[in-house]
Formats: C-alpha cells, sequence, structure tokens
C-alpha cells in the first residue's frame, strides 16, 4: 500500500473480506486463483469491530469473488456493510465488489445495504479487457454500474494505465463510464505484482494523468483522482464529499467531518505543480 501514512491521516482503512483465494483470475491481480475457504459468516462482525477499534472514518470494504456460493457472496458484502453502519454510524462505507454476473438479485442485494459508494472497478480497456480479465466482460462490468447508479448510489470506479492501452483507448473508456452511471473515476498506474503476472507496457508521466484527469472532469465527473500511486481506495472519503458536493447533496449529519479531509499528495497534478 503506497499510500498508507495518508490513508492514517484521514482515518481511513480497507478490509478485503471472502478469504484469500479468488475462484476468477486477473493477470494484474496479487489474489491468488483457488477453491476458497468455507464462508465466514462471523467475518462481518470482526471487520465491524475493527473498524471501531481504528477509530475510522471512512472505510472501504472489497473482496475476492466467490462463484462458488450459491449467491455470489452477496450476502457477505450486504452484511459487513450492515455490521459496520450499526456499530459505527460516523464511519462511512465504501464497498468495492465483484460482478456478481450482474444478476439482479444478488446486485439488489447488496445495494440494499446502502454504502456511501457503490465501486465496481473496470480496470482497462475493451482490446486489453479480454485477455487479462477472462472470467469478467467489459459491458456487464458497465452494466454494474448503471444498475448501481439506477439504484441511487453513489458510483465509482477505477482505470489502470501501463497495460497496454492507447490514450484514446482511455478516452473511450472514460465516455463509456461517465455514460454508464459513474460518478467517480480514479486512475493509477499498473505495477507488476510478479514476474507471473501481465508486463508493464509503459510508464505513465504524471503529466499525462493531469490531461486525462482534465478530460474526466469535463465529460461531469463528480469526483477524479488520478496519478501514479493513486489506488481505487485512496482519499476515498474526500471524493465521496467531492461527489455529494457536485449534486448538490448534504453529507448525512454523522459524516459530515469527510468535508474536511486534507491534500491529495499523489494526486498528479501536486507531483508537477
Amino acid at each position: 500500500m503506497p499510500n498508507i501514512f495518508e490513508c492514517w491521516e484521514d482515518r481511513e482503512a480497507t478490509f478485503l473480506i471472502g478469504g484469500e483465494q479468488c475462484t476468477r483470475r486477473c493477470d494484474f491481480c496479487q489474489i491468488d486463483t483457488g477453491k476458497p475457504v468455507d464462508l465466514d459468516r462471523d467475518e462481518p462482525r470482526r471487520v465491524a469491530e475493527s473498524v471501531h477499534t481504528m477509530g475510522l472514518r471512512y472505510s472501504t470494504v472489497t473482496g475476492v469473488a466467490r462463484d462458488d456460493l450459491p449467491d455470489g457472496g452477496a450476502w457477505l458484502y450486504a452484511e459487513t456493510v450492515r455490521y459496520i453502519k450499526d456499530l459505527n454510524p460516523a464511519t462511512g462505507v465504501e464497498l468495492l465488489i465483484p460482478d456478481f454476473n450482474a444478476i439482479p438479485a444478488q446486485l439488489d442485494e447488496v445495494f440494499a445495504s446502502r454504502p456511501e459508494v457503490l465501486a465496481h472497478n473496470l480496470e482497462t480497456v475493451p482490446r486489453v479487457f479480454r485477455r487479462i480479465r477472462p472470467a469478467f466482460s467489459y459491458e456487464r462490468s458497465l452494466s454494474v454500474i448503471t444498475a448501481a447508479r439506477e439504484a441511487q448510489l453513489v458510483t465509482k470506479s477505477n482505470l489502470i494505465l501501463g497495460m497496454g492501452e492507447t490514450n484514446d483507448e482511455i478516452r473511450e473508456a472514460l465516455v463509456a463510464l461517465h455514460e454508464a452511471g459513474c460518478d467517480i473515476i480514479t486512475i493509477t498506474q499498473y505495477l507488476r505484482p510478479s514476474p507471473r503476472h501481465h508486463p508493464v507496457d509503459r510508464w505513465v508521466k504524471p503529466q499525462e494523468f493531469v490531461e486525462l484527469s482534465e478530460f474526466a472532469e469535463g465529460l461531469g465527473f463528480a469526483g477524479v483522482m488520478a496519478g501514479p500511486l493513486v489506488r481505487s481506495s485512496y482519499r476515498a472519503g474526500r471524493l465521496y464529499a467531492q461527489a455529494m458536493a457536485h449534486h448538490g447533496r448534504p453529507l448525512p449529519a454523522a459524516l459530515e467531518h469527510l468535508a474536511t479531509a486534507g491534500s491529495a499528495r499523489q494526486e498528479a497534478i501536486n507531483l508537477i505543480g
């Protein structure tokens, strides 16, 4: 985690649920593919207690794909949000989910837990997507964003640079995300987890991140964060507050403190300014 000191400044942290084995393989991801352990139904409570013990202002919950479960793990994601909110009413919750194969009943269960932000990462452009995310679908991922927006949730996604895409393709993906109903976008540099993962195609200069950030803002995204070491959960509370302000919605009283989050050192504009 390249930005852990900034996360602690904002009292934010990210939790991985569902185990350490994923039922899908993505060539850029460091999580191993394999047969997951049995579902731990006590995990939501323990995550909520960790949030309380750490005194977090904002928490991001993500997890592995669990295609081995009848509900794809939807209950686990939703129950974790519910537990966090019950025990920590002044803590924002962001949920970064797999696509649940875009099954409406599974998405509805997750959406009903009402996280502050519902994130699903597109990650790359169609030409590269098919090669590095074979178990996912570009169009299906966009449909998940649309479904979350239709459920009146603040939506978020991420794009990774340096996996073989072109600048024009990234801009086209940004347009597609915005048209799908994505509110918040983060843009980052691919860092290869190990030699067995997809190779780095290029190292993107900060100026290109600035240009893409400006392009995204011009499209009308409610929150944008771009830079080589930006990650999808980086300054997440601040981006949620930005999105709410963009839409003219007040922050819930218990979360008004998120509007005072600090500056973003890893944002590309701050690297070249």
